[in-house]
């Protein structure tokens, strides 16, 4: 929550919008002052908009704010780095939504692991009228992630991601290391 910030000084004191002869009265001084002290974070906040809405340079405590523009709720255990690379490509993990694919992505960015994600490439349409569908129709996904060295995965957390991100009528399994998770 943004507030007043010491030793910021407004680069328009109201005191100078004032007629003369209030500008040498301190009662007049003290009250102007205290608004510009106000008045200091939002002018510095207006002049930095940009710093603000770039999930590089963004505060940390704008950071989740800013996520949930994009509709993405972060898990505060997640570093830093990695927060503000998933909300930087958020409309790129939106834009590929219930591929292979963009469950691929989406699961790099949150695990920092190798990710390998097959599924049987069912579909219910062909180009050729009357004929067979592509791909196998149990409509199958496996998902397969090795954690990062320093990294441990939370394998029904995992499970929990790869059912919201892929297309409901779709079956999972999810691998993490050697251990199956569902």
């Amino acid at each position: 929550m943004r507030g007043v910030v010491g030793e910021l000084r407004s680069p328009q004191p109201l005191i100078v919008y004032l007629p003369g002869l209030y500008q040498e009265d301190d009662l007049a001084r003290a009250l102007t002052g205290a608004f510009d002290d106000a008045y200091a974070p939002v002018l510095s906040t207006i002049d930095n908009l940009a710093a603000y809405l770039d999930p590089a340079l963004t505060p940390v405590d704008f950071l989740d704010w800013l996520a949930g523009w994009v509709g993405l709720v972060l898990d505060e255990t997640w570093p830093i780095e990695r927060r503000r690379a998933i909300v930087a490509v958020a409309s790129q993990i939106y834009r590929r939504r219930g591929t292979a694919a963009g469950l691929s992505m989406q699961l790099k960015l949150l695990t920092a692991g190798d990710v390998a994600v097959s599924d049987s490439g069912g579909a219910t349409w062909s180009k050729s009228p009357g004929s067979k569908p592509p791909g196998d129709a149990s409509y199958t996904l496996s998902v397969r992630v090795k954690p990062a060295k320093k990294e441990s995965i939370d394998a029904a957390k995992l499970d929990a991601l790869v059912a919201a991100a892929k297309p409901a009528h779709v079956t999972h399994t999810v691998e993490t290391g050697d251990k199956p998770a569902a």
